[in-house]
């Protein structure tokens, strides 16, 4: 069966091995609530072009063990780090989104990164969207966990009404249907409360600037002009300008859900920066 186990405490944690196992290899890293179905259509067609595609649910995600513990950082970036030991990767293009994005920032800081060859970020977070003592321009925290408030007391709410706005359906360009978004909404269900409330409680504190100024391997930074989730001014500017020989790509009117509206667009870059 598909499934593998923390190194910290042993939670059960599924995951998805796509295409041929001699491809060059992506590994991707989901955003908060969602699974591995999130990149469906980035998954599935690059697998059937030769690329090996693999990813997995996060702890408390998808049809991974619901567990209480272990949504630090440090163990969500070994669980990482799990994944690529258990099935040996090498030579690895990690592509993380959103949260995802810090996961990936902390396992190739802390973890080592010896397996990981290369990085993309999407609509990433990282170094972290709100004020600190090198982040003048950020956001609040305190606006940040009033935020997160909100969300414990009615996440069915948040999921509704920010749909359209995630994947910026308000702008020309490129979009999605009713039901893909009915779809999505199911799929942010797919995370426990505890998960999801336990992801947020992250974010007011999240600084990762230090850890950007480490990477010492290639990196995309990919973000979207109109990215409602996680500003581009805020997050994906700052990372591109803080990693060293980082190249960023903006998406013009593209949202945080740029993965589904602007598919074609990123599996190119995929392709183009998975092969270098």
């Amino acid at each position: 069966m598909p499934y593998f186990e923390s190194t910290t405490d042993h939670t059960r944690l599924h995951f998805v091995d796509y295409g041929p196992v001699s491809g060059p290899v992506l590994v991707f890293v989901n955003s908060s609530y969602f699974s591995t179905e999130m990149w469906e259509y980035q998954m599935v067609p690059l697998a059937a072009e030769g690329f090996r595609c693999v990813g997995f649910d996060r702890r408390g995600h998808g049809r991974s063990e619901d567990v209480w513990g272990g949504f630090d950082l440090d163990t969500l970036a070994g669980d990482l780090g799990a994944l690529l030991d258990h099935l040996d990767l090498l030579d690895v293009t990690l592509v993380g989104h959103s949260l995802g994005t810090a996961e990936v920032v902390r396992h190739l800081t802390v973890g080592g990164g010896e397996r990981v060859a290369r990085v993309v970020l999407v609509s990433g977070v990282a170094p972290g969207p709100a004020r600190s003592s090198d982040h003048a321009e950020g956001l609040d925290p305190e606006l940040v966990r009033a935020f997160n408030e909100t969300f414990r007391r009615d996440r069915a709410k948040f999921f509704a009404d920010g749909a359209d706005v995630f994947f910026a359906r308000h702008l020309p360009g490129p979009t999605v249907s009713d039901a893909y978004v009915a779809h999505m909404v199911n799929l942010c269900h797919g995370a426990t409360a505890r998960a999801a409330t336990a992801l947020n409680d992250l974010l007011p504190s999240l600084n990762l600037v230090p850890e950007l100024a480490k990477i010492d391997c290639p990196v995309l930074v990919v973000h979207g002009s109109a990215d409602a989730s996680a500003r581009l001014h805020l997050t994906g500017r700052r990372a591109a300008a803080l990693i060293p020989g980082a190249t960023l790509h903006v998406y013009e009117n593209a949202g945080h859900g740029l993965f589904a509206t602007h598919a074609d667009r990123l599996n190119e870059d995929l392709r183009t920066f998975a092969r270098t």
